[in-house]
């Protein structure tokens, strides 16, 4: 197979391809939305045999999908809400993700649950991760069970505890992902099975025959024409954005609110410790997660009911988050110690009329008017489940039998053979003169694909060097990341396609330009076009650090958009 037939090549070649198969077919299935829903729907629905088309205005995973806490797991919070059948389904889902659809992606992770009380806090905390571990049943996905633990056992474990924040401890495992990685993955899966797949593809209207809705319109936000794609059914998967899109058809039945939550990132030496951990907060729960060389450390929980697409922190959440973790911490942080903040919008339900199907307490699935379809709500964990739901509610209106899912014995790109390929990296990094340790990084981003990247550091040696100013990465990375993968704008590459904006102090600057070098060799910019890319990034990051020096959300946000979307779709 040459580079360009592989069908999961999201290249500017199939960008191209696809809007041409857009402008000029009807398709079983036109998805709104490239988050990791969107992208989990159209491989649902092209596994089952449906033609699919995906538009997505912005980039794969460019909302929510990116800005997560970056867990796969049940959610311990809900058994205290009683909510079984989501627990159960969630850690079934991770159990898929560990085992068999993304190996590579989505790893175990520890977590302690310090304690503070003596003894019934010790069997109140036991007894849920108990149950927990038992609802996981034939699904752990190789997690050890909980274990409890003395103070100097955790301390042991978590020595930049302070002495006086625990008397005890539990252990436990769940998994953490790549969201960004993830969602590219399920979206060129989808396209190796053949389904269109247009980002910077806006949907600025419904098609409509009478009253039923029968494709839509979108814009090329970088060619700048408008197409007519035409389907039987469509499917709207656009998260917060989920009321603008059904407003364009008439009054949903399905109401989403957004709740922003503030990560921040700061270097793995900052805390001394080997695992994470999880602490009760009045409102929710707060997570120290290892994250590579960083520590992720979120979440808040606020309403937001401003800029959906570029959702700023302020200082009073970072404050916050850091008055959370500093009462625990033997060595307090400052902001002097963040390298990175990310905030992102959760689609939360906000009640829904008795006509809608509630498929799960957590999301649900509604005809909004005939021929469109909305999934809304639901937790990164369960995308895969919320796709099925609303393609079974799809194929009611297609005229033919569909079968069911079969998305939960699909692997993703990339994870087929990994474990071999794991296996033999000792000998790769022998082959390519790489250090295995680059080897490990390879295939835990790309899976047995880490190959193509190989190929390419073998013809070119110079991409086999560390990216400039992102020294984790490969040169090679970047160019990857522009013909295969889909970016279309440094943004991309620098945020989503790797994670240098917020695992640098410089948010990414110094590795702008040679990014933009890189991958404009491959997409044909010229000096111009490069400066202009460097320049936004630049005034993007200018924008979120003002952002972050503002008290209070509107002022926040008024900073943030003083830099405008690259895409002109801010």
């Amino acid at each position: 197979m040459t580079p360009n037939s592989d069908p999961a090549r999201l290249g500017p070649e199939h960008r191209r391809a696809s809007l041409e198969r857009m402008a000029g077919q009807t398709f079983d299935l036109v998805v709104v939305g490239g988050g990791v829903t969107g992208c989990g729907v159209a491989l649902d629905a092209v596994t089952r045999g449906l033609s699919v088309a995906l538009v997505e205005a912005r980039d794969y995973a460019a909302g929510t999908s990116s800005r997560s806490s970056k867990l796969v797991h049940g959610g311990l919070r809900y058994l205290e809400q009683r909510n079984w059948s989501l627990v159960h389904e969630a850690l079934r889902e991770r159990g898929l993700l560990l085992e068999r659809l993304c190996p590579h992606l989505v790893k175990p992770v520890p977590f302690l649950y310090p304690l503070t009380r003596p003894l019934w806090e010790r069997l109140y905390v036991g007894a849920g991760v108990a149950l927990y571990d038992l609802m996981a049943g034939l699904h752990r996905g190789g997690l050890p069970p909980h274990r409890h633990l003395t103070r100097r056992q955790a301390l042991a474990i978590f020595p930049g505890l302070r002495r006086d924040a625990l008397v005890g401890a539990v252990q436990y495992h769940d998994a953490q992902v790549d969201d960004a990685r993830h969602t590219l993955s399920v979206a060129r899966t989808a396209a190796r099975y053949g389904a269109a797949m247009a980002t910077s593809t806006r949907v600025v209207g419904f098609l409509r025959e009478g009253e039923r809705v029968v494709g839509v319109r979108a814009r090329d936000l970088e060619g700048e024409r408008d197409i007519a794609v035409r389907a039987r059914q469509v499917v709207n998967a656009t998260g917060v954005w989920t009321d603008d899109v059904q407003g364009m058809a008439g009054r949903g039945r399905i109401r989403v609110r957004a709740s922003k939550g503030v990560h921040l990132v700061v270097p793995r030496d900052r805390i001394h410790a080997d695992s994470g951990l999880i602490l009760r907060t009045p409102p929710s729960v707060l997570f120290i997660i290892p994250f590579g060389r960083h520590w992720i450390i979120g979440t808040t929980d606020t309403a937001w009911d401003l800029d959906k697409a570029h959702p700023a922190a302020s200082r009073a959440d970072i404050d916050y988050l850091l008055d959370r973790v500093n009462a625990v911490l033997a060595h307090p942080l400052t902001t002097a110690d963040v390298e990175g903040v990310y905030a992102g919008l959760r689609p939360l339900l906000a009640g829904e009329s008795e006509a809608t199907s509630r498929l799960s307490r957590e999301h649900a699935v509604s005809q909004t008017v005939a021929g469109l379809i909305t999934v809304a709500g639901g937790k990164y964990t369960t995308y895969r489940v919320m796709a099925a739901d609303a393609v079974d509610m799809a194929a009611r209106g297609i005229d033919r039998r569909v079968p069911k899912s079969v998305t939960a014995v699909t692997p993703l790109v990339g994870a087929t053979g990994y474990e071999a390929a794991w296996h033999a990296r000792a000998r790769l990094a022998g082959e390519t003169g790489l250090h295995v340790a680059r080897i490990e990084h390879l295939l835990n981003r790309y899976g047995v694909r880490a190959e193509e990247l190989l190929d390419m550091t073998a013809g070119r040696p110079e991409l086999a060097q560390p990216l400039t100013g992102a020294e984790d990465y490969l040169a090679a990375e970047a160019v990857y990341a522009a013909s295969h993968e889909g970016a279309l704008h440094l943004d991309d590459v620098l945020t989503r396609r790797t994670h240098v904006s917020i695992e640098t102090f410089d948010r990414g600057l110094t590795a702008a330009e040679p990014v933009a070098r890189l991958m404009g060799d491959v997409l044909g910019w010229d000096d111009e076009r490069r400066k202009l890319e460097v320049e936004h990034y630049h005034a993007r990051v200018g924008a979120e650090l003002e952002s972050q020096e503002q008290w209070d959300d509107a002022t926040a946000d008024a900073a943030r958009l003083g830099a405008p979307d690259v895409r002109g779709a801010g």
